[in-house]
């Protein structure tokens, strides 16, 4: 689809059977997505669709115009607006009480687990379209997306329309990481239409400003980027400010050197003017501009490993300790803070990630890409690392950062970005399953009936990804009879489990045993086959 295509046409065709519905305690018009089941029933899921029909140039509404106005923020400190700010002085927001509602849990819970640090609602004031969420690990695991044109490829209608794709599809931040021309404009298309929180790297835009010459970048540069930025409107900056001159050494025996962007700018400006990170020296005056617009940040992984090789090294875990003296510096401000995490790490060394980030960094969102499992699949690295991102969420990482089928190849497309998402909303509720979240295994529990049922167009349309579930079924079974039919293309008519398991059980009532177990006790296995093949079964 195009920028032109109505947002609600591309609702619809995502999610047949699909509607916007709202909970609106005390006004706040929480959305959420209804599913229409044939047998009259219907399941809400957490919605990031956004407003629908309103046109790209016109942005859309300004939901927390009203609440950011009626705040009160005359008390001890007018020049700090953040969410840790209010929630630590004992304040339950306007936007805690929107994230309690859709996440299904209490404001006051909120308002502890924010003030505490161990979950940031990002909500810059100057972003009033977005609706409120939360990231932390006793929360809903969310998905970031990450767009951006480049120097090489795409365009501001391009990027917008990748933004309405990437929230159609479940992307609960989205981070512009656009280079090359135009990267104010774009951002601010994107701001005006986005209802999730938008992140940025300032240092790409900074590089910008100096010709793309790491070495030629200043604090001066950069103060100025930030502060435009969060007078636009981003919600959260990744800062590689734990990207130390002492720690660059640490990188030369490594397979895959520093994979990072902005770890790799950071670290040649290190290492040309032999002089500290200027991100990390100015912390404080950082933290002065984020907290007077609620910019939360995003601590970068600048020297995480790019390569299985590389994880674990002391490169990646020097940055990390000091990600948490950044944490605490940042805490110090009421400035909220989640900590980025490793890019390529196996299996067996992911629970290592996990416990030296809750420990070294007091607790604070951990916001990981992948990690990718192995390098030997490009082409196919949203499944190496979903494999990951689900095995790290389930252990307390709070956000993960999809990676598309292009990763390591180019820059994605609108079907790359989509083969993400999905992949990583499978990993992010597997997440949310083996940690017990409320609400989801609500959402399996309607599936699996469905699908025993023989329910199919209810199995479609529960599905992350309904049309292509109905196409793959479609292919072998097309006509419209085939949905009504108690089995598919793989088992046939004959050898259909859940067939023979619903004959057995209608066999057993006709019998007039009470359950399964005491049909077996009396021999019924082979007075079932008997039926069955006396047409009991279709």
């Amino acid at each position: 689809m195009t920028q032109t295509d109505d947002q609600k046409t591309l609702f619809e065709t995502a999610y047949p059977a699909s509607r916007k519905v709202y909970h609106d305690p005390d006004g706040l018009r929480v959305p959420f997505r209804e599913i229409g089941l044939t047998n009259g029933e219907v399941l809400e899921v957490y919605d990031t669709t956004g407003p629908q029909g309103h046109a790209p140039e016109d942005g859309i509404p300004e939901k927390r115009s009203d609440w950011i106005d009626a705040r009160d923020d005359s008390a001890d400190d007018p020049e700090n607006i953040t969410q840790m700010h209010y929630a630590r002085r004992g304040k339950i927001t306007r936007e805690m009480e929107f994230v309690a509602e859709r996440e299904g849990c209490e404001p006051e819970f909120v308002r502890d687990e924010i003030a505490r640090g161990r979950a940031i609602l990002p909500n810059n004031v100057n972003h009033p379209e977005s609706e409120p969420m939360i990231i932390g690990r006793n929360f809903k695991v969310k998905v970031n997306a990450n767009i951006g044109n480049s120097a090489v490829t795409s365009s501001i209608d391009e990027e917008v329309d990748k933004l309405r794709w990437a929230a159609t599809w479940g992307a609960d931040t989205v981070m512009d990481l656009s280079t090359g021309d135009n990267i104010h404009e774009t951002r601010e298309w994107i701001l005006r239409n986005s209802p999730v929180p938008i992140g940025t790297v300032p240092l790409y835009e900074a590089l910008e400003r100096v010709g793309g010459a790491p070495e030629d970048l200043s604090w001066e540069v950069m103060r100025e980027v930030l502060i435009e930025q969060a007078d636009q409107g981003v919600d959260y900056f990744t800062l590689h400010a734990g990207v130390l001159l002492r720690f660059i050494r640490h990188t030369e025996g490594r397979i895959g050197g520093i994979c990072s962007r902005g770890g790799s700018i950071m670290a040649k400006w290190c290492m040309a003017h032999h002089e500290e990170n200027f991100l990390y020296t100015h912390w404080d005056e950082i933290c002065e501009i984020a907290k007077r617009y609620d910019v939360a940040f995003s601590l970068g992984d600048g020297l995480r490993p790019g390569a299985i090789a590389d994880a674990n090294d002391e490169a990646q875990f020097a940055e990390l300790k000091i990600q948490g003296e950044l944490t605490q510096k940042s805490w110090e401000h009421d400035v909220q803070v989640m900590c980025e995490g490793p890019g390529h790490v196996p299996l067996d060394k992911i629970q290592e990630n996990m416990d030296k980030q809750l420990d070294w960094c007091q607790e604070a969102p951990f916001y990981t890409l992948g990690p990718l499992t192995t390098d030997i699949a490009p082409g196919y690295d949203h499944i190496t690392s979903a494999i990951g991102a689900a095995d790290i969420a389930r252990r307390g990482t709070a956000m993960i950062c999809y990676v598309t089928p292009k990763e390591h190849l180019g820059l994605p497309d609108k079907d790359d970005v989509k083969e993400g998402l999905i992949a990583y909303r499978i990993a992010a509720h597997a997440a949310d399953l083996a940690k017990g979240h409320p609400r989801a295994q609500e959402w399996d529990d309607a599936l699996s009936k469905a699908r025993f049922e023989f329910r199919w167009r209810d199995q479609f349309n529960l599905s992350l990804d309904p049309q292509t579930a109905r196409d793959y079924h479609d292919e072998t079974l097309p006509a419209e009879p085939a949905k009504e039919a108690h089995f598919c293309s793989m088992c046939g008519p004959k050898f259909c489990s859940m067939k023979i398991t619903d004959d057995i059980r209608e066999f057993a009532q006709q019998q007039g045993y009470g359950d399964l177990e005491e049909a077996r006790e009396a021999g019924m296995d082979e007075k079932a086959e008997e039926f069955r093949q006396e047409g009991g079964a279709v």
